[in-house]
């Protein structure tokens, strides 16, 4: 498995964690004072968020990509649901990667 599809498949979990950390922890703890859901998964998107930036390191010199594309991916794992809508273009980014044969 490339470099790239490790970094799709950490970027879309580091997002999933993120919407459960904003939609069902953050509340949990703010409304209903239970603070352990916040514990809990903050430190599994942390975790996840640790991963994201060394498989999108990784990727960007898999995949030769530029300093403005990884910041740009960077950027946009901040963004809640941009993450979802941009994995159609990093999976064109891997079938090229692919295809000019860098090495993953």
């Amino acid at each position: 498995m490339s470099f790239i599809r490790w970094f799709r498949f950490t970027a879309l979990a580091e997002a999933v964690s993120f919407l459960i950390l904003l939609g069902i922890a953050m509340p949990l703890k703010y409304v209903w004072h239970e603070p352990m859901a916040v514990r809990v998964v903050g430190m599994l998107h942390g975790v996840l968020f640790v991963l994201f930036c060394l498989t999108l390191a990784l990727a960007m010199k898999a995949g030769r990509w530029s300093m403005m594309r990884g910041a740009g991916l960077f950027l946009a794992s901040l963004v809640p649901l941009l993450p979802f809508w941009l994995d159609a273009r990093v999976r064109t980014w891997e079938a090229e990667a692919e295809g000019d044969g860098a090495v993953g």
